[in-house]
């Protein structure tokens, strides 16, 4: 294992930004400190003039494997994912087939182990009728990240709408649930109205049929059920400014039974964007009205919302036109989410200390992640090296996607990802790759 010295850095931790010295001695953090030195076989990198962050942790994406490969696998976008500095994924239950069972659970981590280049976790998937199954992950819960439940629309049999199940699994898991929440009724009454009147749809429509009320009825829906049994609920993508009347900022985030995500996707576009992007920016839960972003940002900024995600979902270009009804809905963010906060951090809209908590020390929190989201000795060598004197312009070219698109082709970022360790392993380095050790199954204290 090698042993690197990073000297004269800005690390960017724990709500501060200091001048440091950093020592990374095999897997881990050995040492921080000023003019630290080591003797031996070390390598020294110079950081003036750079920033060190925690490796991002992204707690909802869609790597599509097993089952969906030709769009994406752990592999490629693991990688793509540690290109942009996310240094863990914790991936949805929505694959073929769906993870609903403990020993299709272990399938996917069985392939994580051997070809992703990040740290990784999986939710346990649930249906109107494997409730019991899932309440099985109770003995497992020291290793798996936590509970799915898609309370709208989904792939295969996960739509849950059967409040006995809801109710079995709120009442009785030990570990976090995460919910998807839309309600179906509501799109569905909203599809037929709105399709009725225009005959033909086209992209902007779906911020209408999948709209705000639709996601405050379902959030509150699981916030009752939450609230009735003092069940650990995560909400997932939040993306109305209805919503966040939800959600308190009055406890510390250690403390909240209930918390919430936003995604880069929703504090970025607007329904304005579908004009220009189409089919590109359509997904669940949909972008809106530009009063939600606003509205997101400033519930992100005074803690409503708690961390930022990604909701990476990839498809093929070619499953992205066509019809409305044929549009998939999803796109690929997780290579681009922390240069896009950093773009909005020269914009004057965030600092970096907040960039840091609600990417990495938040959601280290929130999922009581063991040793990982912060800058800490002793701790798991996640770090990454961002240059802020430096620009990366977003093309065919260097996108890791395997579906080889992005809805952000064409900007340049005011920032650039120069280097991700991985536990302590210098995986990325200017386009150079390391892939001799595979990422590590993230552990929970729940």
């Amino acid at each position: 294992m090698s042993k690197y010295l990073i000297k004269n850095i800005s690390i960017v931790n724990e709500g501060k930004i200091e001048q440091q010295d950093l020592l990374i001695n095999g897997e881990r953090i050995e040492k921080i400190g000023s003019n630290l030195s080591e003797k031996g076989n070390v390598v020294e990198i110079n950081g003036e003039g750079k920033h060190l962050l925690p490796g991002a942790i992204d707690d909802q994406v869609h790597f599509r494997e097993p089952g969906l490969t030709h769009k994406a696998t752990i592999y490629s976008e693991s990688k793509a994912a540690v290109a942009g500095g996310v240094t863990s994924f914790m991936e949805m239950p929505n694959t073929v087939p769906n993870a609903l069972t403990l020993e299709l659970l272990e399938d996917k981590y069985n392939t994580a182990s051997q070809s992703s280049l990040a740290n990784y976790s999986f939710f346990m998937g649930v249906s109107n009728s494997n409730a019991n199954e899932v309440l099985r992950v109770n003995e497992h819960k020291a290793n798996i990240c936590g509970v799915k439940i898609f309370m709208g629309a989904s792939t295969g049999n996960m739509l849950v709408d059967n409040y006995g199940t809801l109710e079995k699994i709120f009442s009785e898991s030990e570990l976090l649930i995460a919910t998807h929440c839309e309600d179906e009724k509501i799109i569905k009454e909203n599809y037929e109205r709105i399709k009725k009147e225009k005959g033909q749809l086209s992209p902007s429509d779906h911020a209408f049929i999948r709209d705000d009320n639709a996601c405050f009825e379902s959030s509150l829906a699981a916030i009752q059920i939450a609230k009735k049994y003092n069940t650990r609920l995560h909400i997932l993508h939040i993306s109305t400014e209805k919503e966040i009347q939800l959600f308190g900022n009055m406890l510390p985030l250690k403390e909240k039974r209930i918390t919430a995500e936003v995604c880069v996707h929703h504090l970025h576009f607007t329904a304005d964007d579908y004009e220009k992007l189409g089919y590109l920016i359509k997904c669940n839960p949909a972008i809106k009205a530009p009063n939600n972003k606003e509205a997101l940002w400033k519930a992100l900024l005074d803690d409503h919302l708690d961390l930022i995600a990604t909701d990476h979902a990839p498809h093929l270009l070619s499953e992205k036109s066509g019809e409305y009804e044929h549009a998939h809905s999803g796109l690929p963010l997780v290579q681009h989410a922390i240069l896009l906060m950093l773009h909005y951090h020269k914009m004057g809209k965030i600092s970096l200390e907040k960039i840091v908590e609600k990417m990495s020390h938040a959601v280290a929190d929130c999922f009581h992640i063991e040793k990982r989201g912060y800058i800490r000795e002793g701790y798991f060598a996640d770090l990454v090296i961002a240059n802020l004197q430096n620009t990366t312009t977003v093309s065919k070219e260097n996108i890791l996607y395997k579906c080889g698109w992005s809805p952000l082709e064409g900007v340049e970022f005011p920032a650039s990802i120069e280097k991700t360790f991985v536990n302590g392993t210098l995986v990325y380095d200017n386009g150079i790759w390391d892939e001799s050790n595979k990422g590590k199954r993230m552990t929970f204290s729940h």
